[in-house]
């Protein structure tokens, strides 16, 4: 019995997380199906009058989804070998959420329409089509974020204080009576005006605010530049290091080069690479 169990979740192990098999690739492209159309299914579920005319059959659409994306969660929990590991893994998370808000439906009506979460599943695309190495790509932008975020922080913080003093004098200056009415509405202008949206429901009526505001627009221009450029500054660095840590072999077979240093396959035809010299010097 216990190998049996075992058995069956090796079995499903590969059909359910292995992409490279006729039956996970077959599976996987089933899945995404589905999750485009319960994604699908909930948009038009929004509409009034499709939702008028066919709320029952979307309403047991989306409860016929719900039902096998929570069958395959139970699955991927039973079959890995480190199921805590998944769960809490950013598809695991993924997962999850993307049948719990049918179950909450039943409790707070109107919730399911948070179920457009499935879309992010269909990340496992990359998987599907062998795309995994324009992960690496994203990667350098992830780096280059992370590599800029304490500039960038010191950079909201300086706005924020600009956004206070703006927002306080033009509360001092328009008033109550022009629709500034307190503080954070003021604060509120000056973000809808120095990010040069300019909504309109608020304007200042005095020859001073205007003067201000003018200034407020000119400085919004002037700071939009500046975030940009320190990503860009960082993106740059970030992708100078990737090259130099660059394997320099080239493959055998594609000639292709540019691989990982620890890579043993060539990244796009699957060649064996060489060994890199400094390995075979030991």
């Amino acid at each position: 019995m216990r190998n049996r169990i075992k058995t069956l979740r090796h079995t499903l192990y590969n059909v359910i997380y292995q992409a490279n098999t006729p039956a996970g690739r077959g599976f996987d492209i089933v899945l995404i199906i589905c999750i485009l159309a319960s994604v699908l299914t909930i948009v038009l579920d929004s509409v009034a009058d499709i939702s008028q005319q066919y709320g029952k059959l979307l309403f047991t659409a989306e409860w016929v989804f719900t039902a096998i994306f929570t069958a395959e969660y139970i699955l991927r929990i039973f079959c890995t070998p480190r199921p805590f590991k998944y769960v809490f893994s950013f598809y695991g998370v993924i997962d999850l959420l993307a049948i719990l808000p049918t179950y909450f439906s039943l409790f707070m009506p109107g919730s399911q329409y948070l179920l457009v979460i499935r879309i992010l599943r269909v990340l496992r695309i990359f998987r599907i089509l062998k795309l995994v190495r324009f992960i690496n790509q994203s990667n350098l932008l992830i780096n280059a974020m992370l590599a800029s975020r304490l500039k960038i922080t010191i950079f909201m913080f300086a706005i924020i204080t600009l956004l206070v003093i703006f927002g306080s004098a033009m509360y001092l200056i328009e008033g109550p009576e022009n629709g500034f009415t307190n503080i954070p509405v003021s604060i509120y202008w000056s973000v809808v005006t120095l990010t040069t949206v300019g909504f309109g429901d608020i304007t200042p009526k005095t020859d001073l605010g205007r003067a201000i505001a003018s200034i407020v627009m000119v400085t919004g221009y002037a700071i939009i530049a500046v975030p940009t450029g320190i990503f860009t500054a960082e993106l740059s660095h970030t992708m100078k290091r990737q090259k130099a840590r660059t394997d320099k072999r080239i493959c055998t077979k594609c000639r292709k080069s540019g691989h990982e240093p620890d890579a043993n396959y060539c990244r796009i035809c699957g060649e064996e690479l060489s060994r890199p010299v400094e390995d075979r010097a030991r």
